[in-house]
Formats: C-alpha cells, structure tokens, sequence
C-alpha cells in the first residue's frame, strides 16, 4: 500500500508501537487520549480533586498509580463513576503485552466495559491487521465490526450506511482525534463502487460511504476477507470462508452467529425449526467455514464445515459482534497470536 494512502487516522494507531510479533504495544500518548475526552475533560466548575487528577496524568504520567481515596475525594458522583471506569480500563490495557492480548481477555473473561471503549479497541486492532490492505471494500467492510450500521433495501440491492451518517440517528459523542482532525459526524452517503473507490482514503474517518452486501457482490466478499484476517490475526489459526446463499439444506454441526440476531436464527435452525419468511429475510450473510488444518478443530466439529451468520434486527439495523469469532469457532485452543 503507498505511504500516502492512510485510513481511519483518528483511531489513533500513529500513537502506538508495535511488538516483533506483529501486536500493538499501548504508549503513553495512546493513553492520553482517553484522558482527552470530552467526558474526562473536567468542566469548569469542576473541583479540585478532579482538576489535579486530571493534570496529573494529561500532563505526567499516565500510568502513575490511581489511589481509592484520590478518586472518592472527588465531588461530583458523574464524575467519580467516570474516573473509576476510566482508571480500570487504563489498568486493563497496561496489563496486557499488546491491546490484542487485552481485547481477548476481555472477550474471554467477559469483562464488563462501553461498547465504545470496546468499538475503538476492535478500530484500532483492526487497523493493524490491515495495514497492508489496499482493497478499500475491505477497509469498508472492516467498519461493520465497530460500527452500527443501518440497511436498505433499494432496486433489489441490500445497502448499508453507517448508523452515525443516517439522518435522525442520535450521534456518540465524537473523539477528541476526530475533533482535531475537523470531521463531521454527518454527512453525504454515497454507496462504494468503482468509480468513487479511490476517494475512500479521504472519507475514510467521515464513514460516509455505504457498502451494498447484495448476495453474490463484492461487500459480501469483502467482509469474509476481514473475518479471515481477523481470525488469523487473533487466533493464530488459518481458515477459508466461502458465501452461501442458504442453509435449507445444511447440517449444522456447528455454527457462529455474528450478531444476536444471527445467533438466535442459528439457535432456530440447530433446533430443527423452519425459518418463515420475516427470519429469512432478516439474514444478511452465510458464509461456509473451513478450517485449512483440521487437527485445530475440536472433535465433534471435524469432518463438517462451521457455518457463519450475519443478520439484522427487524428496524434493520446490523451490529456484528467480533468476538464472537473469538469465543464461538469450534478450536482445540484459542491461546492467540498475540499474548
């Protein structure tokens, strides 16, 4: 990919380093962009416990020790709840050796943090297991696994536009990256094709850009690329991914539901019930999994293919949950790439 051609600069991987192994390695400047936050930005009526803090480790050291009392000193109960969720979250990430190695024991773990600390952790790891990647409908695809989407049927084409784009939707509050680099939390939607391709570099950051997942297209495609490389990434175990247009016929020795929607329509059909129509035209992606080392798998999963499943809610909304993929594949060990 060239040098020039850069994407998603606001999910702040320029501030991180990045280990032999290929994991990104939390910085300080990383971490200080958590303290940059609107919501940790004390106002101004702020006390000065909060002020202090938040000086201290803005302006120092962001992995100094944050004591109990320092934090119950502070007036405002908002903020305190804030202050104590930030410093475990910050506590999390600097325990780990790579933020990959933090998001998996959070997965693992099932710790308990904001989906959009959660989002941003998946943006920025995602970043670096595409840093090579120069087919923007996989860059584009990628922003299904952090970012709610809203579908569209139109012309007989499926289309999804990113949630924060779509007007009436209710906007999260921006990042500070996002607010220094100037960007709009709306804006015009076009859908990605080959003729605007190249301005996805420039839009990156914007999310403006719709992605058609019509069976049979290439968004479809792409997002089966990302779920590779994710679980390459993550899990140290290669596969190859294959779109299927149903499942009438298929026998599910096991299966991921890539969102709770799709989990429940798995549940359905594992179950032996038929999907009537509403649950069929709810799914949005099938894709045939196979494992390319058969001795990874576990016992009872061998010898058959792990079906995959995409599917929106009835409002037509698509939040795909990635770590799915990292708790749901049928794998002998699930030790990672990354520790």
């Amino acid at each position: 990919m060239s040098e020039t051609r850069d994407f998603w600069l606001s999910c702040g991987h320029h501030l991180l380093d990045r280990g032999e192994d290929g994991g990104l390695v939390v910085t300080d400047e990383f971490l200080k962009t958590y303290l940059a936050r609107p919501e940790m930005t004390p106002p101004e009526d702020a006390c000065t416990a909060e002020r202090t803090l938040h000086r201290a480790l803005l302006l120092g050291d962001p992995r100094q020790p944050v004591e109990a009392w320092q934090i119950a000193a502070i007036a405002d109960a908002d903020a305190r709840e804030n202050w104590e969720l930030m410093i475990s979250w910050r506590d999390h990430l600097v325990r780990h050796a790579t933020l990959e190695a933090a998001y998996l024991g959070i997965v693992r773990n099932n710790l308990k943090f904001p989906y959009i600390f959660l989002d941003q952790l998946v943006q920025v790891i995602l970043r670096n297991i595409l840093n090579d990647c120069d087919d923007v409908f996989v860059l584009r695809a990628a922003e299904l696994f952090f970012r709610t989407q809203i579908l569209t049927s139109h012309e007989g084409s499926l289309v999804a536009a990113d949630e924060e784009t779509v007007p009436g939707s209710s906007a999260k509050p921006l990042s500070p990256l996002i607010a220094m680099l100037g960007l709009s939390s709306a804006a015009q939607v076009d859908v990605l094709g080959e003729a605007n391709a190249d301005m996805y570099w420039e839009r990156s950051d914007s999310f403006d850009l719709a992605l058609d997942l019509t069976g049979g297209r290439r968004g479809l495609a792409a997002l089966g690329e990302v779920v590779t490389r994710w679980v390459r990434h993550m899990l140290a175990i290669d596969v190859e991914l294959e779109p299927v247009t149903e499942l009438r016929d298929a026998k599910l020795t096991w299966y991921v539901g890539l969102d709770a929607h799709a989990t429940r329509i798995g549940d359905a059909l594992w179950n032996g019930e038929k999907l009537d129509q509403t649950a069929r035209g709810h799914v949005v992606g099938l894709y045939r999994l196979t494992f390319l080392e058969e001795e990874e798998i576990i016992e009872n999963a061998r010898g058959a293919p792990t079906y995959l499943i995409a599917a929106m809610s009835a409002d037509m909304t698509l939040r795909l949950k990635p770590q799915n993929l990292i708790t749901g594949l049928p794998v002998v060990h699930c030790a990672g790439a990354l520790h």
